[in-house]
Parts: C-alpha cells; sequence; structure tokens
C-alpha cells in the first residue's frame, strides 16, 4: 500500500571529516538519488575548514537545479568569537534555509525573522515548547534522537489537537549523534592536542570505533562530537512513522553504501520494502533500541528474526 506523500527523505548534514573531492563526488551522486530534502555544512567542528561557505552555496545550488530542497545545518557546539561570525554569514546567507542547532543560531534566526529548521539538538520535547519555536519562525523540527516512538505519536497527537502544523523529521539511519564537548577525543587517540590536531579524523571518513572490554562498539569518535557505536535503522517503522505524522526521514551520510540506504528507505515509504530482515544496509551493527523505548544500543530484530 502507498503511503502518505507527504513522507519525504531527507539527507542528514555529513557528520565526518571528508576531503573536498569526497564531497562533491558524493553531493554529485545525490542529486540523482530519491530524497527531497539535503542538508549541508559542518554541523560538528570549527576546525574542518577546507569547504568554505562560498563552496557550500555552490553546492545549494547545483543540488537545487536537480529539484533538492536544501537547507544549511549551523555548528551545534559554539566554542569562540570566530565561531560566531561563521555563524552570522551562515544565518545571512541569503538563499538558503537553516538549521538551527544551537541558542546562538536560533537568536540570530529569530531576531532577523528568518523561517527555519529546529535540529535535534535543542530538544524539542513538549507542545509548549514547538508552539514557542513556530512562533519563532520554526518551519520544521528534528525530533530529539533519543525519544521513543510512543512518546513521539503523543507529543505529534498534542502538536496537532493545539494547531501546531509544523512537519516532524525523524533520524532514521545513521549513527546517532548522542554528545558534543569541547575536547575532542579523534585527536586524544592519537595523542594530538586539539589546537595542533594535524586534522587526524579525516583518517576516519566513518568514525572512530570505540569498542568494550567484549568488543562490543559501544561509541563512535567523531572528533569532538560522540555518536552511537550502532548504527542506527529505522527502514521497517516508515510506514508506522508516515501513520502517525512524521513527515521526513532523515538518513546520515556514510561514506560507503549510502545509495543503497537511500533506495531502500525510498522502496520502504512506497510500501515495496521486502519483508523485515536482519541483515544491515551498511557494514555496522544495527540499533533501534530508542525508537522501542529501550536501551539505544538494543536491536529489536536480532531477537526476533528466525
Amino acid at each position: 500500500m502507498s503511503l502518505p506523500e507527504t513522507m519525504q527523505l531527507s539527507l542528514g548534514p555529513v557528520l565526518f571529516y571528508w576531503t573536498r573531492e569526497r564531497y562533491a563526488d558524493f553531493y554529485r551522486e545525490a542529486a540523482d538519488w530519491p530524497v527531497e530534502i539535503v542538508y549541508l555544512g559542518e554541523s560538528v567542528c570549527s576546525r574542518r575548514r577546507d569547504m568554505k561557505l562560498d563552496d557550500w552555496l555552490g553546492l545549494g545550488r547545483e543540488l537545487t537545479q536537480s529539484g533538492k530542497q536544501v537547507v544549511l545545518s549551523s555548528q551545534t557546539l559554539i566554542e569562540s568569537e570566530a565561531d560566531l561570525r561563521d555563524l552570522r554569514r551562515l544565518c545571512d546567507n541569503g538563499e538558503f534555509r537553516i538549521e538551527a542547532n544551537d541558542q546562538s543560531a536560533l537568536q540570530r534566526l529569530s531576531a532577523a525573522r528568518l523561517p527555519f529548521v529546529a535540529g535535534a539538538a535543542l530538544n524539542l520535547y513538549n507542545p509548549a515548547t514547538i508552539a514557542v519555536m513556530a512562533r519563532a519562525g520554526m518551519q520544521r523540527w528534528h525530533a530529539p534522537v533519543e525519544m521513543s516512538r510512543n512518546d513521539l505519536a503523543r507529543l505529534l497527537a498534542d502538536c496537532r489537537s493545539e494547531g501546531l502544523d509544523q512537519p516532524c523529521e525523524v533520524f532514521a539511519h545513521g549513527h546517532l549523534p548522542l554528545a558534543w564537548s569541547s575536547r575532542c577525543f579523534t585527536a586524544r587517540h592519537h595523542r594530538k592536542p586539539k589546537d595542533r590536531c594535524q586534522f587526524v579524523c579525516r583518517q576516519h571518513p566513518e568514525g572512530l570505533a570505540l569498542r568494550s572490554q567484549e568488543s562490543k562498539e559501544v561509541f563512535t569518535l567523531n572528533g569532538i562530537q560522540t555518536l552511537s557505536g550502532a548504527c542506527q535503522d529505522l527502514r521497517h517503522e516508515v510506514s508506522d512513522m508516515a501513520g502517525m505524522g512524521v513527515g521526513v526521514a532523515r538518513l546520515s551520510p556514510r561514506a560507503e553504501g549510502m545509495a543503497g540506504v537511500v533506495a531502500a528507505f525510498d522502496a520502504a515509504r512506497r510500501g515495496e520494502l521486502s519483508a523485515p530482515d536482519p541483515l544491515a544496509l551498511v557494514e555496522a551493527e544495527i540499533c533501534d533500541g530508542y525508537w522501542h523505548a529501550r536501551p539505544g544500543m538494543d536491536n529489536s530484530r536480532a531477537t526476533t528474526a528466525p
């Protein structure tokens, strides 16, 4: 059965540090993928300066010509006046909507009366907060990544009852962004100071796995950002997500296998996904625990698969 046309797919910002050539190749391919929304920009670390704002704007124009809705993501952890200057330039770009990932971006955008997308890091948990954000110019909001399916369903129902119709976005595939720190854990792993890191995170285009003594991947280190060790995969929940009112499923870019991820979610929203199976779309452990109100690293299908 076909799902509502309002269910869209988005490609989140690249969280890892890639070369300019890899970015160009990735978005050249993404222009032909069945995603409606593409987020661009550096949302993790201000030291990753290879891609300037003009470079992101150039990519945005090319993707717009391919029919994509482009959004520029702001940095999640602002640490300096230089970061604020870059943020002001981003918010004042004059072409593309911004995903606000911290209060600095929110203040800048609301003061300028510019429409924006509220990122997951803003932690929107109740209709009262969503109403405040809507009055400030919010056009779409991303649910907190740890919010369960049932809690989100109640929140969406409450929003509808209060006349709040801004679309909700859910992190449907990728390593879950969990925390940000003023420390750079990747640099520390390589025994380098943060301000002389030599950009060692580029050696890990899909992050650096942090394993427990039992060799289980607990976290993925990505510079100052900590991600889940396992990769969230909600492809078999897409029908339910659409039914409860989720407007957008976000897919977080990976260096390898992303075309297959997009194809699987596109099939899922069209009701053409094959029967549930435990196979991963990418070479990583799978999780969906938060969605099912369980520990985030749990995989519900690992226990139910034949």
